[in-house]
């Protein structure tokens, strides 16, 4: 799993410096966190298809919604106070369920710097779930279905844009915790 992480890092950090080199224009002209994140799921998709991940995908807000007509499973933690929460990461690279053993790789949180702090935390706190290997040290997990709560996760990301400052901060995070922190410069195109 520590090399899924140092892999992971490296398939992003590639993935991003495509994204500022390419799509620059998506930052000049400041749109949606969305937007942004459908990009970044291009570059990363690319990337991966060439990899031991390929068959992965990459979704932008995934919500699982598997299930019959009157049971439907959704994707989600448990976060504190053993509170059941429904997540819809901004960004995944998952397997849809198809491998069980190893469904979840990278889960991105995004945010422009603008936004409050307790959005912002409430992201990072999503990401340190994620990133968990297990609920107070419960995987339950028959080898057949997906877990109920959601975790695993060999890396997880938080990107914040600073559009004033013109960089971006982000943070990896690691088995339930931040792991270390970088900042990008976003490069304004010429004239």
């Amino acid at each position: 799993m520590k090399s899924d992480f140092k892999n992971l890092k490296k398939i992003f950090e590639q993935a991003n410096e495509q994204l500022l080199n390419l799509d620059m224009d998506l930052f000049e002209s400041q749109v949606s966190e969305q937007t942004i994140c459908g990009a970044l799921a291009i570059r990363l998709h690319d990337i991966l298809k060439d990899t031991q991940y390929s068959k992965y995908y990459v979704d932008i807000e995934y919500n699982r919604n598997r299930g019959g007509k009157f049971k439907k499973m959704f994707k989600s933690i448990q976060g504190p106070g053993e509170k059941i929460i429904r997540i819809k990461a901004d960004l995944i690279v998952h397997s849809r369920g198809e491998c069980v053993e190893r469904d979840n790789l990278l889960a991105l949180e995004m945010k422009k710097s603008y936004r409050s702090k307790k959005e912002k935390d409430a992201d990072r706190n999503r990401l340190e779930c994620l990133t968990k290997d297990s609920f107070n040290h419960e995987w339950s997990f028959d080898g057949t279905e997906p877990p109920e709560h959601v975790c695993r996760y060999a890396i997880g990301i938080y990107y914040e844009i600073d559009f004033d400052k013109n960089t971006i901060s982000i943070e990896y995070y690691r088995k339930g915790k931040y792991h270390t922190k970088d900042k990008k410069l976003i490069k304004k195109g010429t004239d």
